[in-house]
């Protein structure tokens, strides 16, 4: 995957897709399965929006029950399914605890009952698993001990015992992403990151092509396409509003932040856990393992709009810690404890006037505008990671409808990704150990399994003399590696690109300014940055380590000397 710029403007493509987050890599993957010819464009680096910023879990729908949606419930369950067999190396199941109290809807025969419905609904959930690491077990019931044998720092006043269940957890949110995005690559697809798309220019009532410009350099060109998807997230209306004189008002935005803190209930946490208070109608709090840490969500406000990308405020930190303190008063959490913040925006319906919160929008969106005099564009939101694809399906049945063709059927649900080519997950990272454990730490070898799948030695190529070197790699020469390799197969443009979405750098903190130095030298050789140019990109990455981890700059710079690679959750 290279970007090459005049390969965008020197053709025409079937479909232009617009915004590199998981939408709309999904888009580009299905169409390029179908035999469409596809660019996509983003206008900063692929995943760096809401994409990263999830609560990194594929939810098998079961708090639908609530609703009694079993529609969406069957959706979920199917998608999850898929993208754990199409990504092995990234979705995994994850076990789930909900402490029950007392006999109400929090109670142990409401959730022994919608364990019950839940596995008789995903009673095929397991059927096109092959790998037994990917089964997921049906729900049970612990008892109060049983459940805190598992979560012994469990308050256990009122506690009745725990439902349990599975849903499943992405590893590594941008990994996916990249996943999707390098499958429609290997069949042709151009992509390209730091691509913005100025304006869309039409002939007629019917969109032909888009001017877009180059981020680095300002350059600008014209990207023609019979037909064009916009996937943009929150810059759907603005962009739009280029082709379309009068454009519909922008759609009310909700920010979801996710804070990264330490461990709530042990480094040594295996399953999620979702907490609520104890008053009626107080909210769940879902508390996952993530990188020896606990990643906590989600919380939702309104978007001011000021910021885009959005950044959360110390208050709105202070606020949301406030809730989970109150649930869970043993947490004591302060902003010290918070060791990142992660922001993103989601379409919602405003403001709730009689309980003053925001509204989510509870269904993705397809916008066909041609009801506003202007073909050949459709706008898509999504609103939940588990069901892109699924999106992504639907809006290329629309392009070919707008084509006046029949589609082809869809494939994606069984194609593995880029990366994706393990019929066994165990068994593959136990063959990696054994084929390289003597060289590179076993916690090590697992991460590089869990980030690039069946690519994982193609990271190991570019570590010199690897197969005639007998001495052990450290760390830093594997992550080296790992710079290169995405030098040559994700196009990075920024150490920021790097640091942030092509390694786990930047995960969970600052990695160290040591680290940030090595990555920004690979990086300025391979780019041809002056010595300027490379200090200025690691004090950006800084600058935004610092920002990034409370909501507000830090009172002094890291110093830094953390792992290079956290402890990997295997």
């Amino acid at each position: 995957m290279q970007r090459n710029l005049p390969a965008l403007s020197d053709q025409s493509f079937d479909l232009l897709v617009i915004g590199g987050g998981i939408h709309g890599a999904c888009v580009a993957w299905e169409a390029t399965l179908r035999g469409l010819s596809v660019a996509l464009v983003e206008q900063s680096d692929f995943a760096s929006g809401t994409s990263a910023n999830s609560l990194k879990v594929i939810h098998g729908g079961l708090r639908y029950l609530q609703t009694a949606d079993l529609r969406r419930m069957r959706q979920s369950i199917r998608e999850r399914q898929t993208l754990m067999r199409i990504a092995p190396h990234l979705v995994h199941p994850l076990p789930v605890l909900v402490p029950t109290y007392g006999h109400s809807l929090k109670g142990k025969e409401a959730m022994t009952a919608a364990l019950k419905i839940n596995d008789w609904i995903s009673c095929d959930r397991n059927l096109y698993l092959t790998d037994p690491q990917k089964h997921i077990p049906a729900g049970q019931m612990l008892s109060k001990q049983e459940c805190l044998a598992q979560l012994p720092d469990l308050p256990p006043e009122g506690l009745t015992g725990a439902a349990c269940f599975y849903d499943a957890q992405v590893y590594n949110s941008e990994q996916l992403v990249l996943a999707f995005l390098q499958s429609a690559a290997q069949r042709g697809a151009q992509v390209a990151n730091h691509t913005r798309v100025v304006n869309l220019l039409k002939e007629g009532d019917r969109v032909v092509a888009a001017t877009a410009q180059d981020q680095l350099t300002g350059d600008r060109f014209t990207i023609q396409a019979k037909t064009i998807v916009n996937a943009s997230g929150p810059w759907i209306n603005q962009l739009i509003s280029s082709a379309i004189e009068k454009v519909a008002g922008p759609q009310p935005l909700a920010k979801a932040m996710n804070l990264v803190t330490r461990p709530l209930f042990g480094p040594q946490q295996k399953c999620a856990v979702g907490i609520t208070g104890r008053a009626p109608g107080s909210r769940l709090f879902f508390i996952a393992p993530w990188r020896s840490r606990s990643l906590v969500g989600t919380w939702y406000g309104p978007d001011s709009g000021h910021s885009k990308p959005p950044s959360a405020t110390s208050a709105e930190i202070e606020s949301f810690l406030a809730d989970i303190n109150q649930a869970y008063p043993s947490f004591n959490l302060t902003p010290d404890d918070v060791q990142w913040v992660h922001t993103g925006l989601l379409p919602s319906y405003g403001i709730s006037s009689k309980t003053g919160e925001v509204q989510l929008t509870k269904q993705f969106q397809l916008k066909d505008h041609r009801r506003e005099g202007l073909s050949g564009l459709l706008s898509v939101a999504g609103v939940k990671y588990t069901t892109a694809r699924d999106l992504a399906c639907r809006a290329v049945d629309w392009v070919f409808r707008d084509r006046s063709q029949i589609s082809p059927l869809s494939l994606s649900h069984q194609e593995p990704l880029y990366g994706g080519q393990i019929s066994q997950f165990q068994r593959f990272t136990e063959a990696a150990v054994k084929t390289y454990g003597q060289k590179i730490p076993a916690q090590t070898l697992q991460q590089l399994v869990h980030n690039y799948g069946a690519n994982y030695p193609k990271v190991l190529q570019q570590v010199s003399a690897l197969e005639h070197d007998a001495s052990s790699l450290s760390d830093q020469r594997v992550l080296a590696a790992e710079v290169k390799y995405n030098l040559r197969n994700t196009m990075p443009q920024t150490l920021s690109d790097v640091v942030f979405r092509r390694t786990e750098l930047g995960a969970v903190g600052h990695p160290g300014d040591e680290v940030l130095q090595l990555c920004g030298h690979i990086m300025g050789e391979a780019l041809g940055w002056s010595p300027q140019k490379r200090q200025a990109e690691v004090q950006q990455v800084q600058q935004h380590l610092e920002q990034q981890r409370s909501g507000r700059p830090s009172e002094q710079q890291s110093s830094g000397q953390v792992s290079v690679r956290p402890p990997c959750p295997v």
